[in-house]
């Protein structure tokens, strides 16, 4: 569901082929995504390049796992969001909250300029 790699000490977390992120699959992606801040000081980003579509359930478990970040000194930065995605990002005012690059580079580049 979720393919992972390591860059320059940063996880990058990529959809495995998934255009929709809905209730169907957010138990086990959430899982995924908490077991990565149970240790201290994590840097992780999602990278969102394909989906095209992410629900309420969707958007919630990204607001969990932030929470999960913000409470074990982690940090959680997206990238790679579509257009049809960043609308819906924008409507529920998330891109207010959530630290959203263009690419996967910029993304990791910016933990170092913090």
């Amino acid at each position: 569901m979720l393919k992972t790699e390591k860059k320059d000490g940063v996880i990058v977390v990529k959809f495995d082929d998934i255009k929709k992120f809905n209730a169907l699959i957010t138990e086990p992606v959430k899982d995924q995504l908490f077991e990565f801040f149970e240790k201290p000081n994590t840097k992780l980003v999602i990278d969102l390049k394909g989906v095209k579509y992410i629900d309420s359930s969707g958007f919630g478990v990204f607001l969990s796992v932030m929470k999960s970040a913000n409470n074990n000194y982690g940090d959680l930065r997206f990238c790679n969001i579509s257009d049809e995605v960043m609308e819906l990002f924008k409507l529920l005012q998330l891109h207010n909250i959530f630290k959203i690059h263009h690419t996967v580079d910029e993304c990791i580049k910016s933990f170092s300029v913090e």
